[in-house]
């Protein structure tokens, strides 16, 4: 059984609106360029697939996407943008599910790595994406890096949008590695809706141990799509391993 948390129908209606800043062409098309590039000729698959925000534009660059994706009434509302034959998507855990075939590149965006929150299941993600990736292949994940560095003593909690429509906070337990995001949305009407999601954090160096026990051998990092330097000021990474050509497949 996963750790993950389960989109539900309510959840996946508002997902496109919710994310809406991450569809716009500044965020994503960076993204899609990045990785239509490591894709090169070959197929891609995308470990939770969700409603397609990258999927669906990758498939229109000519790149053959597949998906993994745990919740199902995410995945309904995919179809309503492409079908099951342009984007196939096996429903299932991202750390154990498999499609067929053989991948040039594996792509996780957005931090969704850390809706598995457990370390076993983040090594089995790694694992899972070795498996499906042919030699040569390339394995990237888009995750931030933790935010813990503002805390000061005695904070519980760290902003990460403060709007007039929306308020979003993290809190983090550093023994464990867990935490959960908090949403604070005010809705058309004025009311506000409350949602959250749980997660564990990754730091880029265990992100690196555990693609060494996939097999797999950094290649890149970058800071975001767009390539800029990663540095000890970094708020996220865009981290590239690759399947050594001599690796069984």
């Amino acid at each position: 059984m996963t750790s993950s948390d389960l989109w539900d129908d309510d959840a996946a209606a508002q997902y496109d609106d919710t994310s809406a800043e991450m569809f716009a062409p500044d965020a994503l098309d960076p993204a899609v360029d990045f990785l239509a590039r490591l894709a090169g000729d070959g197929p891609a698959l995308e470990f939770a697939i969700g409603t397609g925000r990258v999927a669906v534009p990758l498939t229109a660059r000519g790149v053959r996407v597949s998906g993994i994706e745990l919740s199902q009434p995410m995945v309904d509302h995919l179809r309503r943008k492409v079908s099951a034959d342009e984007v196939p998507v096996v429903v299932g855990d991202m750390a154990t599910a498999t499609v067929p075939g053989e991948f040039s590149l594996v792509y996780v965006p957005w931090n969704s790595i850390g809706n598995l929150r457990t370390q076993d299941e983040q090594v089995r993600c790694f694992q899972n994406a070795a498996r499906h990736l042919a030699p040569g292949g390339r394995f990237v994940i888009e995750l931030w890096v933790p935010g813990i560095r503002r805390f000061p003593p005695g904070q519980s909690a760290v902003p990460f949008a403060v709007t007039d429509r929306h308020v979003g906070f993290d809190t983090y337990d550093m023994v464990t590695q867990q935490g959960t995001s908090h949403h604070y949305r005010r809705l058309d009407d004025g009311s506000t809706r409350y949602g959250f999601s749980n997660f564990r954090y990754i730091w880029p160096a265990e992100c690196d141990l555990m693609a060494r026990l996939a097999g797999l051998v950094l290649e890149q990092r970058v800071a975001d799509w767009t390539g800029a330097p990663f540095t000890s000021d970094s708020e996220s990474h865009v981290s590239v391993w690759r399947k050594p050509m001599d690796a069984a497949s």
